[in-house]
């Protein structure tokens, strides 16, 4: 696998990440348990939307076949994919929303942190800016996490039952192969392995607080790096390529 090859589809890992996470999160504007936390959702669902049109952007770049970022967003089928098991998971309460976004917010904010220092220049000013986004996105996911962890008993319940359904996606989020090879050779990116103990010990410190566990000897389901993925992927793409597929190239 070339350097390009390997940046191409380590950018769409990023980048498919954040879209779906985005497109995830945009499915409870109207739902907040309040107003304010209405619009707070909908804003990070932006950020996340907006991140990921810089990294496909980037990613049509390195790629040059005259993608545009919203060609790789609405133009490709799920098995072309790479964005991780968690963010495609629905969430049928609010509790799965904030447990799936702090688990994705932990591994976001230390990932970034690392890749402000990519030898990829352009990498590295996005993460730069992204990183200011994440911040918040993790300081506000981890006080929903406490304020319902260690609320009353049904919300305690409804956000540990989310933890034990969401927790066997998390361990994919830190597998490597050989895209991350070729780019820690080059310190485009860098050892998941480091920052997997970080984000472990961020988890287990705010589930403390939260009076919340972490389920004991977990299964983990691997895939999305090799563009499989649970059913849900499929019924979300074909929800949020509708219109560009109907319509091609349309604007407004």
């Amino acid at each position: 696998m070339t350097k390009q090859e390997a940046l191409f589809k380590y950018l769409l890992r990023l980048g498919d990440h954040h879209l779906v996470l985005g497109h995830r999160l945009s499915e409870q504007s109207s739902k907040g348990p309040i107003i304010e936390e209405d619009i707070a959702c909908s804003n990070i669902a932006l950020d996340l939307i907006g991140n990921a049109n810089h990294l496909l952007q980037y990613a049509g770049e390195v790629e040059s076949k005259n993608r545009s970022a919203d060609d790789l967003a609405f133009l490709r089928g799920e098995r072309d994919f790479y964005n991780s098991l968690l963010s495609e998971q629905p969430a049928p309460d609010f509790a799965y929303v904030m447990v799936r976004h702090f688990l994705a917010d932990v591994y976001d904010f230390y990932l970034y942190t690392a890749l402000q220092k990519s030898s990829d220049e352009t990498l590295a000013a996005i993460a730069a800016k992204a990183l200011k986004e994440i911040t918040y996105h993790l300081r506000h996911s981890s006080k929903w996490l406490i304020r319902l962890g260690d609320g009353t008993s049904e919300s305690h319940k409804r956000t540990q039952d989310a933890i034990n359904e969401l927790y066997r996606f998390t361990g994919e989020l830190f597998e490597m192969n050989e895209v991350d090879e070729v780019l820690m050779k080059e310190k485009i990116t860098f050892d998941l392995t480091a920052i997997h103990q970080l984000w472990l010990s961020k988890v287990k410190e705010v589930f403390a607080e939260a009076t919340l566990e972490i389920p004991a000897d977990t299964f983990m389901q691997r895939g999305s790096r090799d563009g499989k993925h649970t059913e849900h992927l499929g019924f979300l793409l074909a929800e949020m390529q509708h219109l560009h597929r109907v319509i091609p190239g349309a604007e407004w």
